[in-house]
């Protein structure tokens, strides 16, 4: 028989009922990851709407790889797919694409922040309310959305997913403003957090950003259609020309009367995030102006010139390392080799959780290339430490590759603090460099020299003279600790909601 409680826990943790084994490879693999956010996209007025957000949503695959969905409106009905995995799995093919009519359309890739990897919880959702349907698709968290939940479950909303995202739908479907746009943004001035929304009426087109700007959201044009999305990638990949970010706090709509732009927030000073940079946007994308493969290889630069050490080769952990290396032997002048070569093929479902499997888990994702390394004194680049786990497999590697030393560079700072806005990082006593030394550190990766970016390096890096404690310019907390929003869900101390306990669907 079913238990109820352990059903709930599976909508709530997507790790819930895995064996030991199971979490122990796992945390070893994604260990040194930063795990994805989400990406958004949406267009208005072109009659490949769908095609073509399923266009837009293959360039922003990295940004999440668990589920995607499209919503198209025809001028009379709403068309939803919505589907677990990646976006070439579903929406490559025709005659999903023809089941999606319509000259407008958003859609979503998904890596879950809240409420587990379940068909339920992919975006967009969907909710019919008094005005009309409305689709909403968000990159972002909000750090007060679980208690909005509550209040909202308490005064009698029934809620059909894990996800908070679902929680702006019910604000806006309370909200007793005569106009839609007021609804909307009535919802917005209730959550906390960080969004970067794309939403989409039976009239409109909708985007809107938190007053930090945390989240990335820009503007492009596809012959005089517009187009909303997390970066400007999925623009260059169907021919758009790039307009402008949208601002931090700005409401921007799109209907049959052009454009109308809503700024329903007191200015404050934006701190968008600086993993855009270090990790999460694809380096072909612009963020803010800055072009994301300068900035990774300006860490490295920095980064070379903070620590380096006689070596004989410059080694990125791939791909995500690969420009910091750069930047990093260009200013060093050692010499860039591929030492690590990534098996791209590689899915979870193929992994299984035996000991012997758990033992070459990395090298399944990873391979020394002995010819680059061999007898030689390398430096391992790598964008981030989470865990710790990871790397040290990598810097065995390269030892049995025949590594005469192996010395381990970051590119950022050490993670010392947990995030709230959609970055999946563990508590502070999961993150290796909150709970250890820098010499600790070092002996357990087994690497004979670590060390990180500085924090003002990385603002250098940025072109800023450092970091100014009193204004600083992007959100920063894993880092820090300086959180740029309120942490209200982080004070409470009522357990999470379970009210899908009973609802298990084949996905």
């Amino acid at each position: 028989m079913r238990n109820p409680d352990q059903d709930a826990q599976r909508d709530l943790d997507p790790k819930a009922g895995l064996s030991p084994a199971a979490l122990e490879l796992q945390d070893d693999l994604e260990g040194d990851t930063l795990r994805e956010e989400c990406g958004v996209f949406g267009i208005y007025g072109h009659p490949d709407a769908a095609a073509i957000t399923a266009l837009g949503l293959h360039a922003l695959q990295h940004r999440g790889q668990e589920a995607a969905g499209i919503v198209s409106y025809d001028g009379n009905r709403f068309h939803s797919e919505r589907r677990l995995g990646l976006v070439g799995d579903t929406f490559s093919r025709r005659e999903v694409i023809d089941r999606l009519p319509g000259t407008v359309a958003v859609g979503h890739v998904r890596y879950s922040t809240t409420g587990a990897t379940i068909l339920r919880n992919v975006q967009p959702l969907f909710a019919e309310l008094n005005a009309g349907g409305l689709a909403v698709a968000h990159n972002g968290n909000l750090t007060n959305g679980l208690t909005l939940r509550r209040e909202l479950v308490r005064n009698g909303a029934m809620m059909q997913s894990t996800t908070d995202t679902e929680v702006i739908l019910h604000l806006v479907a309370r909200s007793r403003r005569s106009r839609f746009i007021e609804r909307y943004v009535d919802a917005l001035r209730e959550i906390e957090g960080a969004y970067a929304l794309v939403s989409l009426t039976n009239k409109k087109l909708i985007g809107a950003r938190d007053p930090r700007g945390i989240r990335p959201l820009v503007l492009g044009d596809l012959d005089g259609c517009p187009i909303l999305t997390s970066e400007t990638c999925a623009l260059d990949i169907i021919g758009a020309r790039f307009v402008r970010d949208i601002e931090a706090g700005e409401v921007i709509v799109f209907d049959e009367n052009g454009m109308d732009i809503h700024k329903p927030f007191p200015p404050i000073a934006p701190r968008p995030c600086i993993f855009e940079y270090i990790y999460f946007s694809r380096p072909d994308s612009i963020v803010h102006g800055r072009s994301v493969y300068e900035v990774r290889k300006a860490f490295g630069a920095q980064l070379a010139r903070e620590s380096h050490v006689p070596v004989d080769v410059v080694v990125p952990v791939p791909d995500s390392g690969v420009p910091a290396a750069v930047g990093y032997s260009q200013h060093s002048g050692v010499p860039f080799e591929l030492g690590i070569i990534r098996n791209h093929y590689v899915g979870r479902t193929f992994i299984q959780p035996t000991q012997a499997i758990r033992e070459s888990g990395v090298r399944m994702k990873h391979s020394a290339n002995r010819a680059a390394i061999e007898g030689k004194r390398i430096i391992l680049i790598d964008d981030s430490l989470v865990r710790g786990t990871t790397s040290r497999k990598i810097v065995r590697m390269m030892r049995d590759a025949g590594a005469k030393e192996v010395h381990f560079r970051l590119a950022s700072p050490p993670i010392l603090y947990p995030d709230y806005y959609g970055i999946d990082l563990p508590d502070r006593g999961g993150l290796l460099a909150a709970t250890h030394s820098l010499d600790e550190m070092r002996e357990i990766i087994g690497a004979d020299s670590l060390a990180f970016l500085s924090i003002d390096g990385m603002y250098r890096a940025m072109g800023e003279p450092g970091r100014d404690p009193a204004n600083p310019k992007f959100s920063d907390h894993c880092f820090t600790g300086a959180y740029p929003t309120h942490l209200t869900d982080q004070t409470q101390t009522e357990p999470q909601p379970r009210q899908l306990s009973l609802l298990a669907e084949a996905s």
